[in-house]
């Protein structure tokens, strides 16, 4: 999920952000461990509320990945509301080399356990064998924008992650080029970043997000996603009377589309957004007692992309061997989904420092993609 998205440089030195980041990868994971697999079933017997509210609400910790992502992109993209570094076609390109490296490893993961377990495991939970064309959109992050079926449970975030990262440079380039063609200086140029991300907002906000048809596409989400752009570049002020105004601004919007279609998903997106922006404000994200407070957490949150990636086959796995092995006992169901948890984080660890933490480059992202063909080809034979 940045379920998670890939974190640039500049989280690292954000405890805040990566704590925040670990509490609603941990919320995902338990959304999904809580509505998929034969094990929810026995496990939900002994804690039916918990279980309950996981399974419909816990979803809504994607809108604080959403937002977090929108901080990150602005932090690493435009901190001062101008784009920075390389050109954007190269940021963009450098953005799905990080993002699809550890997704291919754990796609070719899921492709392989599936073809595992599949005749152990009933229902929908095993994702059926891939042809050659599922493969190459899911490679290329389109796939529910062309129909296809998901090889994993969370895919789609990622692929959404992508567009709304294309989409917030498109507006900030943008911005840029008006700025050169229009001779404005450097601050009307920042101002008019802000404006075009916030008119996006808006937008998003009030029409395109009350579409479930657009659920596929990156401006049903950028509400949620330009709000954490907008809440960086408000942090960076350093007149008092700025930031009240601009979050007074942000408080009222909120509250304008709440009121025209009450939507659980864009408040909890709105009081993330208004959160992290008292913290950054009052607190430094970057304050040191924070990896204190919440070690487990800002470690969980370090390597939240590739638990999000990869607890969905250690699930199926997991499912399959209690499954066929031990006695169906609502305590031993239990017990299989806290094991599920401890061996994804594992997994995760080592997905993150084998693969994840590697610089991004075109050979190896040819080679994880051909790897994850060669998994397809071999399911097929």
């Amino acid at each position: 999920m940045s379920a998670g998205s890939v974190v640039p440089p500049t989280a690292a030195r954000m405890p805040l952000v990566d704590a925040l980041k670990g509490l609603a990868c941990a919320l995902i994971v338990g959304h999904h461990l809580a509505r998929y697999g034969p094990l929810q079933a026995g496990a939900s017997s002994l804690a039916p509320a918990l279980f309950a509210w996981l399974a419909d609400e816990g979803r809504l910790a994607v809108q604080v990945f959403l937002v977090l992502a929108g901080f990150l992109a602005a932090a690493s993209l435009a901190p001062d509301g101008v784009l920075h570094g390389k050109h954007p076609l190269a940021r963009v390109g450098q953005r799905y080399g990080r993002l699809v490296m550890p997704y291919l490893v754990a796609l070719s993961c899921s492709v392989l356990v599936a073809a595992l377990v599949r005749p152990w495991l009933d229902g929908d939970i095993v994702p059926d064998a891939p042809d050659v064309a599922q493969l190459l959109a899911h490679g290329l992050l389109l796939q529910d924008l062309l129909g296809f079926d998901a090889l994993s449970t969370g895919v789609w975030y990622v692929a959404i992650d992508f567009q709304l990262f294309v989409l917030a440079v498109t507006a900030v380039g943008l911005a840029q080029l008006l700025q050169r063609r229009w001779s404005l200086g450097l601050e009307r140029s920042r101002w008019l970043a802000a404006g075009l991300v916030l008119a996006l907002v808006v937008a998003s906000l009030a029409v395109f997000n009350r579409d479930p048809s657009l659920d596929v596409t990156a401006i049903y989400f950028f509400g949620s996603y330009g709000l954490g752009m907008l809440v960086f570049w408000i942090g960076r002020s350093t007149r008092g009377s700025s930031w009240r105004y601009a979050m007074l601004l942000l408080a009222l919007l909120g509250a304008a589309v709440l009121a025209l279609d009450w939507r659980s998903r864009i408040a909890t997106a709105l009081v993330t957004a208004l959160a992290v922006a008292v913290v950054q404000h009052r607190g430094p994200l970057r304050h040191r007692a924070w990896p204190a407070l919440a070690a487990p957490l800002v470690r969980l949150g370090r390597i939240s992309y590739s638990l999000f990636l990869i607890h969905f086959p250690v699930l199926l796995l997991v499912s399959a061997v209690v499954s066929r092995l031990l006695p169906t006992a609502p305590w031993i169901d239990l017990l299989a989904l806290v094991a599920t948890f401890a061996l994804s984080v594992l997994a995760a660890s080592e997905l993150h420092r084998r693969v994840e933490t590697r610089p991004a480059s075109w050979r190896a992202v040819l080679g994880l993609f051909a790897g994850l063909l060669a998994c397809g080809w071999l399911v097929a034979a």
